[in-house]
This record gives structure tokens, sequence and C-alpha cells, in this order.
């Protein structure tokens, strides 16, 4: 079966400092949300994508993304909800709908503004998926991490242990359904999705990307990307 993928855009990006949403800075002449796109809809195991924007963009991104660069697999563009966690749940109500709610059907979730990931891994990520129901990519922290609790190092965790959690992560369906209703139900809010499915006591297994999957969230990752693309803003 081949994989749906929710791409949650829906954040304001206060970060960037700017009027415009991170996600539709253009990158290398190209918007960073079509940069993203673009990694799924060339993929032969992604079946159809669901973009998740805020509630006012619908149009705008019909017109300016989706139909200006001719995505065809993307099924619905979806408002989007006050934290990220509610966007992708309204993700995951509309598969409902669209009846692409198999118990076993693999579910990306990519953050829109991660235009950089190598989508020759995603064949990998989804066979996983496939086999243990979990998966979600990342690297291993290059630096040392210290807690710390006001302006104190409280503790300096042992770094070979630590790994940096990027996107794409994937999921089987009804485990990551389940995952979203039960954190509703105990009000439990996370800032990825493999939390709440750690949450729910099911394991997610790592599968290490590489470092350019950064995201772009500040003026200097706009920087970054465009070294990395080797192309201009």
């Amino acid at each position: 079966m081949k994989a749906t993928v929710l791409i949650p855009a829906a954040g304001t990006g206060r970060r960037m400092g700017g009027s415009i949403s991170k996600q539709y800075l253009e990158l290398a002449g190209k918007p960073i949300l079509a940069h993203t796109l673009t990694l799924f809809e060339n993929h032969p195991l992604v079946e159809n994508i669901y973009l998740i924007v805020p509630p006012g963009d619908i149009v705008y991104c019909q017109q300016q993304i989706v139909d200006r660069y001719r995505f065809s697999k993307v099924r619905r563009i979806i408002a989007g909800g006050a934290e990220r966690q509610d966007s992708v749940r309204n993700g995951l109500d509309a598969l409902v709908k669209d009846g692409f709610d198999q118990p076993d059907r693999p579910i990306l979730i990519h953050d829109g503004a991660r235009p950089l990931f190598d989508s020759k891994r995603l064949s990998a990520l989804i066979g996983v998926v496939c086999e243990t129901g979990a998966c979600t990519i990342g690297v291993p922290v290059k630096d040392t991490i210290k807690d710390v609790e006001n302006n104190m190092i409280t503790g300096s965790p042992d770094r070979s242990r630590l790994w940096q959690a990027q996107t794409p992560q994937g999921f089987q369906y009804q485990l990551i359904r389940e995952a979203f209703d039960q954190a509703e139900a105990d009000s439990f809010v996370a800032t990825d999705d493999a939390s709440l499915v750690e949450h729910l006591g099911h394991p997610v297994q790592m599968l290490e990307g590489d470092y350019r999957n950064i995201k772009v969230t500040t003026p200097e990752d706009i920087l970054i990307a465009v070294a990395l693309l080797g192309g201009s803003v």
C-alpha cells in the first residue's frame, strides 16, 4: 500500500520577523512550500498529499502553490488549527472522509518548512513503518547538551544516546489515530507526532537521516538553505 502524506504548514513564522509566512518565502526561485511538496510529488510510493495551512491561505495555496507548480498528488488543502497538533488532527480527520483510513496505511507527516529532506530515504522509512508501525527520521546530536533550570545547569545527558528528531515521521494509520485520540483524552500536548505514539506506549524506531534536513525557521536558516541548494534567494 502506498503512503499518504500530511504536510502541516499552518505556522505564522513569527521568528522570521517578516509579514509573510515562512512557508511562502522564496528559496532558489521557488516558495519553500513548493520545494517541500516536490519531495513527495515525485516519489512513486506516495499516493496522495494533504496540505494543511492557515484557514485564510487555502485559496492562495491552491492558486499560487498547487496550481502554479502542478502538484497533481495534492488531494486536498485543509484548514489548520490553533496548534500544530490540532492541524495534524484535522488532516487525519480528512483521511476518514476520503476513505484513506485503512488500519495499516502508511501515514507520513512532514513539516512544510523542511524543503531539504533527501527523498531517497522515503522508501526505507515507509518500509520500517509497514514492519513496525512507527518510525521517525533523525540525526545524532553533535553538541554537548545541558539540562538547565533557572539559568543553572542541572545535568549533562550522555550525548551518545541523544538524537535530534526531524521529519518525516511515519506511522500506520490506526496507530497514529489512536495516539491522537489518547492524547486528546489525556490533554497531552507534544511538539512532534512520535511523542504522541511514545505516550501511547508503542515503540518508535529511529532511522538516521542527514544534517541537511533543516527546518527553515529563522532568517539565518534561509541563508543556510540557499547554500545547501547551491542557488540564490
